[in-house]
């Protein structure tokens, strides 16, 4: 085999979960490589929520790699299947977005992706341009390719049906819309997760069954893990890094992982060499190099991805500052309250800093609770008029002025 092709595929296959149809990723790479013949990569995104997280990111990095070795990424806004709702991983039926709040989604998608993909190589789609054409009679031709008993061979439909909870005929229906993507975009390789297994190969059988000439092969990546270590990234965990995360936001984030998790991310998300990785994992080992400042280091990476060099070193700086030094952000949110006294849990709620005053009165217990940056221990205090920083845990802060 061609070294080009050896070493692309080493890099294609650097921290995937699985690869279907190996042979046909090298045939398109050959072809790229000896005849200048580009290649269409598909993946879709159903745009449920406005803003990409660093967990979309592994995929879209993946991507942009694949730019380089000859393929023009189809990037797909589901504005169509989104209003249905993607029933992987769900134990119930998803409520449908409205097609107003489907598009605005779209649109920050839109914007937000030409941050990791090469513009020149990308052409953002919606698939309701040739689903809506699809028609009565083609959506009952499409539902004619796949039966009811292999659909329910699906993990979360299984599941569903033997505890008898409902599955709405557009579940169904979703798999194979999204499968009819790739029939209608012609594409050589679909990208997705290891939860989008059964959806991505509908791609191949639909493309066998519409006889369009090619089997897209199928590459997933693995989820990558939030905050918490454990469950997905995901918004509705609130687990997440987002891409428009500010700066110091988002290095703080970054700080806040295990050390374990950390070299996960590096694997994921660095663009640093598998061989690099592995010299800083020896050097924290070995104690040379502690594991705060290897963190560090992929912390800055991604916040100079995202916002910048310059902002990368503030956002460091001011979390030193912080941190390190034990000082009041430079920039904090001020809040006013009318009332006084006012309790100091009901303040904290007031300000954001806490979701209910069971919770405030159980971080102030357990000495999580700062006033003026002293510890507050008494969950009954009264704020009488004046100004005041408040604090919980290590990064949130505000300004309260009771009047």
């Amino acid at each position: 085999m061609d070294m080009r092709i050896q070493n692309a595929l080493k890099e294609i296959k650097r921290g995937i979960s699985e690869i279907i149809d190996e042979e046909r990723v090298v045939t398109l790479l050959k072809n790229y490589f000896e005849k200048g013949e580009t290649f269409l990569v598909k993946a879709g995104f159903d745009p449920t929520a406005p803003d990409l997280h660093l967990g979309h990111t592994v995929l879209l990095q993946k991507m942009a790699l694949l730019q380089k070795f000859g393929a023009i990424v189809q990037f797909l806004i589901g504005d169509f299947t989104g209003m249905i709702g993607d029933p992987t991983g769900k134990n119930e039926t998803r409520k449908k977005l409205t097609r107003e709040v489907v598009l605005a989604n779209a649109q920050s998608y839109k914007e937000q992706v030409f941050k990791i993909l090469d513009p020149e190589k990308t052409v953002v789609l919606f698939n309701s341009e040739w689903i809506e054409a699809l028609g009565a009679s083609g959506l009952v031709e499409l539902t004619t390719t796949f039966n009811v008993a292999r659909m329910l061979e699906r993990e979360d439909f299984e599941k569903r049906y033997k505890s008898q909870t409902p599955i709405s005929i557009s579940e169904f229906i979703y798999p194979l819309l999204q499968g009819y993507d790739s029939v209608a975009m012609k594409s050589d390789i679909e990208m997705g997760g290891t939860d989008q297994k059964f959806n991505l190969l509908m791609g191949r059988h639909l493309q066998r069954a519409y006889n369009i000439g090619k089997e897209q092969a199928v590459i997933m990546m693995p989820l990558l893990e939030g905050l918490d270590g454990v469950n997905k990234m995901s918004k509705s965990l609130g687990n997440y890094i987002g891409v428009t995360d500010a700066p110091s936001d988002m290095f703080g984030k970054m700080l806040s992982i295990s050390d374990d998790l950390m070299w996960r991310y590096y694997e994921l998300l660095s663009t640093k060499s598998l061989e690099e990785i592995e010299a800083l994992k020896n050097d924290v080992a070995a104690g040379i190099l502690h594991p705060k400042h290897a963190k560090e280091m992929i912390a800055t990476e991604m916040v100079e991805r995202y916002h910048g060099k310059a902002e990368a070193l503030e956002a460091k700086a001011e979390f030193d500052r912080v941190h390190s030094q034990n000082e009041i952000p430079t920039e904090i949110e001020t809040f006013t309250c009318k009332e006084s006294p006012i309790w100091i849990a009901k303040a904290l709620v007031d300000c954001g800093l806490e979701i209910s005053t069971s919770q405030a009165r159980r971080d102030i217990k357990q000495g999580a609770v700062k006033l003026n940056q002293d510890k507050v221990d008494d969950e009954q205090l009264q704020l009488e008029c004046g100004e005041y920083i408040l604090q919980v845990g290590k990064r949130k802060f505000a300004r309260l002025k009771v009047q």
